[in-house]
């Protein structure tokens, strides 16, 4: 980028707060015209025509979305980083295609999204959410909670949050066996675990925790036939995408009593309606798309999406997803 152009740093939509308020904007600023929308666009035209003078887009919110159509009435548009890991708000091919550059977050969080994870997986087993309705409602209910020491964990996805989540298994004492797209004799080393396949992970698995990136050969990974293979009573933990979860299928699993329990993170859309299925639900614990929600992983993240900024301006972009 040219030295005599400051360049038009856009953040389309910042709500719930991301960056606003974040130390790290100073940085920013040093570097380039900075405007933020605290609100959520609510039409497809008023991101076109909040980005429409970018240089550089941080997509701080998942939920806004940019699709090929969108992309293309963005001609100065440069730079695109996510923040966070996931890149499922962006169509990385149309980027591409148009010489838009898209970086992401990896790892910065995985220990924060991990430690998520771990406490609902809790939460699920000990029946925290259902037990604290019941007794709001002036019931003593008795119900056996799952005693996690000794059971065996299968972490589906084994990159940074998976590696993290194997760890944190071990540490309360469950055996952990794991699956991956790909799978390397120098990963599974690495771990200290045990790759097997999907199907005997399923079969395996007391609990299941799932931390693969969301992708069309991920989307419904688990579906009718998957989560049938689960054993009984087992517990489910999904704190990567909803997608990656046929939400039917899961519903009908928990209602039936095959699943004992579920711990979800995501869901189909953001946020659910009133009606959403997983609402009607017992024994499940449900948080809003949170594993990342802490002072420290806010910071994390808004340190990161400002270095890949800080990294594109300096022509060494990084954490290059297209």
């Amino acid at each position: 980028m040219a030295k005599s152009h400051r360049p038009i740093i856009v953040i389309p939509g910042d709500d719930p707060a991301q960056l606003s308020g974040s130390r790290h904007l100073s940085r920013l600023e040093q570097r380039g015209d900075v405007v933020l929308y605290e609100d959520r666009p609510t039409s497809d035209e008023e991101k076109v025509r909040r980005a429409a003078n970018a240089d550089i887009l941080i997509n701080s919110r998942g939920s806004v979305k940019w699709t090929a159509q969108l992309l293309e009435h963005l001609p100065k548009l440069r730079f695109l980083t996510v923040c966070g890991v996931g890149t499922d708000s962006v169509d990385l091919e149309a980027a591409r295609q148009q010489g838009i550059v898209v970086s992401n977050i990896p790892g910065k969080t995985a220990p924060v999204v991990a430690e998520h994870a771990l406490g609902i997986m809790m939460a699920a087993a000990k029946r925290a959410a259902y037990q604290t309705a019941e007794l709001r409602a002036g019931r003593w209910t008795q119900i056996h909670c799952v005693y996690l020491r000794g059971r065996t964990l299968g972490v589906i996805g084994t990159g940074t949050i998976g590696g993290h989540m194997i760890r944190l298994a071990r540490a309360i004492g469950m055996d952990v066996v794991a699956w991956t797209f790909h799978p390397s004799p120098e990963r599974e080393k690495e771990l200290g675990v045990r790759f097997v396949g999907l199907d005997d992970l399923l079969h395996l698995s007391d609990v299941v925790s799932l931390h693969v990136k969301y992708t069309p050969e991920s989307r419904h990974l688990l579906g009718k036939r998957e989560l049938a293979l689960m054993k009984p009573g087992s517990l489910l933990v999904n704190t990567a995408r909803a997608g990656v979860v046929n939400t039917d299928a899961l519903v009908d699993a928990l209602k039936s009593g095959h699943l004992g329990g579920a711990a979800v993170d995501v869901f189909e859309p953001e946020p659910p309606g009133p009606e959403h299925p997983l609402l009607d639900c017992e024994q499940v614990v449900l948080t809003p798309h949170s594993a990342d929600q802490t002072p420290e992983g806010y910071d994390f993240l808004n340190a990161g999406v400002v270095d890949n900024v800080i990294a594109y301006l300096e022509g060494k972009p990084q954490n290059v997803v297209n």
